[in-house]
């Protein structure tokens, strides 16, 4: 996934001892993420995390990529500061409007989540649709990552603006959410697709009201375990992976805690300690500082 001249670059500094036990750092604008926390927990139950929450900035969907990608840069600057060992943008909207450009300002690896979850549609089907965001359906991550793997497949894209701020507000099972929901994948359902493509990390939250909607027939891929899995081969291949005792998750975010905490209850059956970060304190400036340093 990175070059070589990328790792000499970037982690010439780093010890082995330190890097191995330094935790990941999982981001998202809200509770989206913990789908990928949770895979992280199964699939790498020996690596500690850092999660993130931009709940003051929630939902992305509806921000423009300038805006993104300042909220981004922020982030990463504060997980720097945690000496994290990576980062995962575990968030599609982020992952298609900042990745590229990030990554390479940063001295750690940065996992996106569109080419695996990409790669899995793939593999599933060949009629694919994917729901997303209002600006990952526009900028057609998903669309163009699918056919560049294989250009026979046929893709279809729909935003669902309203999804993200549901799940936020813990109103999975209200009948609004299953209606509104029905709303946006019926023109899928019309295309006769054979997969769907969740495109923002929240929408696994909405698996029970789906499967109620879409026909047996139709295959639901979930990017977060493919990235989570893609993150564990980057970790064997730097030669980073944990080996000790994993230390509990640390929790942040930059809007509530109390409600933050009260949707991770639902979502992972615990109520973490969480903790406030006001990103408008981070400077990205003090990150071009501490690198060159």
């Amino acid at each position: 996934m990175f070059s070589s001249q990328f790792l000499e670059d970037n982690f010439r500094n780093f010890s082995g001892s330190e890097s191995q036990t330094s935790p990941i750092g999982i981001f998202d604008s809200g509770v989206g993420g913990l789908t990928v926390l949770r895979e992280v927990y199964f699939q790498l139950p020996q690596e500690s995390v850092i999660y993130f929450g931009d709940t003051a900035h929630l939902p992305y969907g509806m921000r423009s990529q300038r805006e993104i990608l300042q909220f981004v840069r922020q982030i990463l600057t504060w997980m720097q500061q945690q000496k994290v060992k990576m980062a995962i943008m575990a968030c599609n909207t982020s992952s298609a409007l900042a990745l590229e450009t990030v990554r390479s300002e940063f001295p750690f690896p940065i996992l996106g989540i569109i080419l695996p979850g990409a790669k899995a549609a793939v593999e599933k089907g060949r009629r694919i649709g994917v729901i997303a965001t209002l600006p990952t359906a526009k900028s057609n991550a998903y669309r163009n990552a699918i056919v560049e793997i294989d250009p026979e497949i046929q893709v279809w894209q729909v935003s669902c603006p309203e999804l993200v701020p549901l799940i936020e507000e813990n109103r999975i099972y209200d009948p609004y959410t299953t209606e509104i929901t029905r709303s946006y994948i019926e023109p899928l359902l019309n295309n006769q697709i054979d997969t769907l493509v969740y495109g923002c990390t929240h929408y696994p939250h909405l698996a029970p009201v789906l499967r109620t909607l879409l026909p047996d027939k139709v295959k639901l891929v979930d990017p977060a375990a493919h990235l989570v899995r893609a993150c564990g081969q980057e970790l064997d291949l730097l030669k980073i992976k944990n080996t000790l005792t994993a230390q509990p998750t640390r929790f942040a975010v930059s809007g509530c805690p109390q409600q933050f905490a009260q949707s991770c209850l639902q979502l992972l059956g615990y109520t973490p300690n969480v903790e406030v970060v006001d990103l408008n304190n981070i400077s990205v400036c003090d990150l071009r500082q501490d690198i060159t340093s």
